[in-house]
């Protein structure tokens, strides 16, 4: 990654020791608000409003009333990544400009390399059908708008197996990425037209390299179990089970062993759009990089079952490796503080109240 907006030599960290209970997940929100409204987050909100309205527009009446929920509704935060029936409106439902004005939607948060990496879930999801049956549908991605674009609060997810990407807008320029999930399975196709393609492979080498490059002490801080855990920790309503950040601090490494881990990072937070990104690394560096964590669990023998993450005060980024003969990722980048738009809409509120 570029160190354009990162300069983690430069920082000063603010050390987090404590485990992330709710109260210091709100303490660190308190000193780490999403950025005050910037011409560029406004912007964005606007071209997001934009496609959402547009990619209303383009639906009938029905299709529109399966699409759009309140922004209150619980199921704005009832996310997962299971094959499970699901509200809104699946792609399979849409003719082909509703689609397309669907992807654009996608556009205006996510870049090219973002794009392909929803191309890619479901391209595998097909993969799947090949090989278990017509139940693994690439048209079973559905896309939900909670409240109405423009008016704040509001927010939209896309959400199927293996992908779930809630983006929420709680007030005026403040945009909301995640939790942002990805799955690949299988990790690494083994055969058929798409034999060799790893989704989700660019990460995992780089996780490989950051431990290679490790000294023994390095290493041995860095691991945090002798097994992978079977799944990310961080699942849908499970963040509590995270504990404290484990692993070796980035405090710790040298500036070219940091490098790789802001590599890492930028595998997942490096799928937005240009504007989306600078903010997205700005709430990074008000966390101090030298603070985060990066932790390793399992074999580091190619093949076998692995598990890695890194871990900030409130940026989580995991990545699990161990069902289906560690030939199945679930990945997931969350904001602890902020998923779902929760510390703005938070201070939204309190100021509706005070009006």
């Amino acid at each position: 990654m570029p160190h354009d907006g990162w300069h983690p030599h430069d920082e000063h960290p603010h050390h987090h020791h404590g485990p992330p209970t709710r109260r210091t997940v709100l303490a660190a929100a308190a000193l780490l608000p999403f950025g005050a409204a910037s011409a560029q987050t406004v912007d964005a909100a606007q071209r997001i409003a934009d496609a959402a309205n547009r990619f209303l527009v383009s639906l009938d009446e029905g299709q529109r009333q399966k699409a759009m929920i309140a922004f209150d509704s619980g199921n704005r935060l009832d996310w997962h990544y299971i094959p499970r029936s699901r509200l809104g409106l699946a792609l399979g439902e849409m003719r082909a400009p509703q689609a397309d004005a669907a992807r654009a939607l996608f556009a205006s948060v996510l870049n090219r390399r973002g794009l392909e990496l929803l191309d890619g879930v479901r391209l595998l999801e097909g993969v799947l059908r090949e090989q278990q049956g017509s139940f693994r549908d690439p048209g079973r991605y559905y896309v939900t708008v909670f409240g109405t674009p423009g008016r704040f609060p509001w927010g939209w997810r896309f959400e199927g197996h293996h992908l779930s990407l809630n983006v929420s807008l709680p007030a005026a320029g403040h945009v909301s990425v995640t939790p942002f999930f990805t799955g690949a399975h299988p990790a690494t196709v083994r055969d058929g037209p798409n034999a060799g393609f790893r989704l989700l492979g660019a990460s995992e080498d780089l996780a490989r390299q950051i431990m290679a490059g490790l000294d023994d002490r390095q290493r041995k801080a860095a691991t945090i179990a002798d097994r992978s855990f079977g799944e990310i920790v961080a699942s849908p309503q499970r963040e509590q089970d995270l504990g404290s950040p484990r692993g070796l601090l980035l405090g710790e490494m040298t500036g070219a062993q940091r490098t790789l881990v802001e590599a890492l990072m930028d595998r997942f937070l490096g799928t937005l759009a240009a504007d989306l990104l600078a903010q997205q690394k700005q709430r990074v560096m008000e966390q101090g990089l030298a603070g985060f964590r990066f932790a390793w669990a399992g074999s580091l023998t190619p093949g076998d079952a692995h598990y890695f993450r890194v871990h900030g005060p409130v940026t989580l980024i995991e990545h699990d490796n161990t069902q289906n003969g560690a030939n199945h990722v679930h990945a997931v980048w969350r904001d602890l503080a902020a998923d779902f738009g929760r510390d703005a809409l938070a201070d939204h509120y309190r100021q509706q109240k005070h009006r």
